[in-house]
């Protein structure tokens, strides 16, 4: 065995992790990384304007939080930086593999061990394994027809070209999401013309100044101004937000918000109509930002609502017959955010394929396991992601309940341990129950919340609290010890 626990990546999920791990006394683990350094999506997302538009305060960790006075929200630097610094001083770079990425993760029956193929041809055997790979961190391109014959540049948000000039250039910005929201209005600064291409517009709410003003200046500087600050700002996304994605009380007063937010912004009627959506606020990602409309309105930028038909040499077709010229095409089209732990391979007990299993869509028991894949969990699996409030703090309730697993595993001496198929199937149900009452599976609107058929995915369809009391509960009651014999019987 070359290490008792591996962790796969090193972004909030992964450090998160293996600090939890170190203060738990057992430092017998690795962390892989794909990349050169800590960081994750963060230290891959580079484009101008990236940010995050949940405040810094709860975009932290608890055991290691932003204390910050000046600044409300984060932006990229700064959270890479939080990360790196989180590495640092819980001394984790003496455990972390970088440029090495898992490609298969098979379980061996015989042994009751995990062995990982790196990319380099190397094999990592590991008694367990957590994958803390994350949701959004494998882009999407759209297979546009003519897009290898297109003579100009292109990538992705999520791999900025840094050297490539857009001075003086016509470029096309496909997507109205997140990443085209931010950084449009840096890119039309510069840019001779911007045509930015929406399938389906966004709910927007005005997002608060970046900077503290002098009176929160002051109270954040009084002995326990963070931690109280950070309570608000978390029980208010479980009153506020949460309840948006079930059409609650909060939803009509959050519409409200986002039209007059809207009417303050864009003063063309027809301009302001293309970008209302005709969708319940939540069923797509909410976005927080003050600078998409007033871009979108400049003389230099043009909103496309026609379908691309096919990319030519010079520029973009749509639908209408319509050619726009582009020097440059900026993908800002988001992430395969609903095929989890693609594209590594991973085999259970018997051989089991997981891609088989979730060829409808990814499903764990509370996101962190899977019956038939004995010591491996994930953090910020199928159904975890919250999109009304903290991810880091959902990361944290995730690795209390896997360490609370690797104890009791210790307790009993069990070789492994692996999620019941009944408890899993018993969390499903109401998981679906849950799903019924929020806005997602009700619309047809294109999400990267849910897989191709349809199925929702990814977020999670409560309050964080709520999820915090389900992973209460001792991990025997859902999971069950293996024995050697018993694996290869069973196999």
């Amino acid at each position: 065995m070359d290490v008792r626990l591996v962790v796969v990546g090193a972004g909030f999920g992964g450090i998160g992790m293996a600090v939890a791990l170190r203060r738990a006394g057992f430092d017998d683990f690795v962390i892989t990384e794909e990349g050169d350094d800590v960081g994750g999506v963060w230290r891959e997302n580079t484009y101008p304007g990236c940010a995050c538009d949940v405040p810094s305060h709860l975009y932290s960790f608890s055991f290691d939080p932003y204390r910050g006075t000046r600044s409300r929200y984060p932006g990229q630097p700064d959270i890479l930086a939080y990360l790196q610094q989180v590495a640092r001083r819980h001394d984790l770079y003496g455990r972390l593999r970088t440029r090495t990425r898992i490609v298969s993760a098979t379980y061996c029956d015989e042994t009751g061990c995990w062995e990982l193929a790196t990319e380099s041809g190397a094999t990592l055997r590991t008694e367990v394994v957590v994958f803390a790979t994350g949701q959004l961190h494998r882009p999407f391109t759209p297979d546009i027809p003519g897009l290898d014959r297109f003579a100009g540049v292109t990538f992705h948000t999520a791999r900025w070209r840094h050297g490539v000039e857009f001075d003086g250039r016509d470029v096309a910005v496909i997507g109205t999401g997140s990443s085209a929201a931010q950084l449009l209005p840096h890119v039309a600064e510069v840019a001779r013309g911007v045509r930015v291409y929406q399938r389906t517009p966004h709910w927007i709410l005005p997002k608060p100044a970046r900077e503290f003003g002098a009176l929160t200046h002051a109270a954040l500087s009084l002995p326990g101004g963070h931690r109280l600050y950070r309570t608000a700002l978390s029980h208010g996304a479980d009153a506020l937000l949460a309840p948006m994605m079930r059409r609650g009380w909060s939803a009509r007063p959050a519409e409200w918000v986002a039209r007059a937010h809207l009417r303050r912004s864009v003063q063309d009627p027809r301009l302001r109509a293309a970008v209302t959506p005709r969708y319940p606020i939540g069923t797509k990602r909410i976005l927080f930002d003050n600078g998409f409309y007033r871009a979108l309105a400049r003389p230099t930028v043009e909103l496309v609502t026609d379908p691309i038909v096919r990319l030519t040499p010079t520029g973009i077709d749509t639908a209408d017959g319509t050619h726009r010229p582009a020097d440059i095409v900026v993908f800002a089209t988001g992430f395969r955010a609903a095929d989890f732990l693609a594209p590594l391979t991973v085999r259970g007990r018997g051989g089991r394929l997981l891609a088989e299993d979730w060829a409808g869509g990814a499903d764990a028991f509370l996101g962190l396991a899977v019956p038939g894949y004995p010591n491996a969990f994930l953090i910020a699996g199928p159904n975890t992601f919250n999109p009304a409030g903290s991810n880091p703090g959902m990361k944290e309730i995730q690795i209390d309940y896997i360490l609370r697993c690797l104890r009791w595993r210790a307790q009993i001496g069990a070789p492994a341990v692996e999620v019941r198929a009944d408890a899993a199937a018993a969390y499903r149900r109401w998981l679906d129950e849950a799903l019924t009452r929020t806005v997602w599976p009700a619309t047809h609107q294109p999400s990267w919340y849910k897989h191709a058929n349809g199925c929702v995915t990814n977020p999670w369809p409560a309050s964080a609290r709520s999820f915090a009391r389900m992973l209460e509960h001792p991990p025997a009651q859902a999971f069950r010890p293996l024995y050697l014999a018993e694996e290869a019987q069973s196999s």
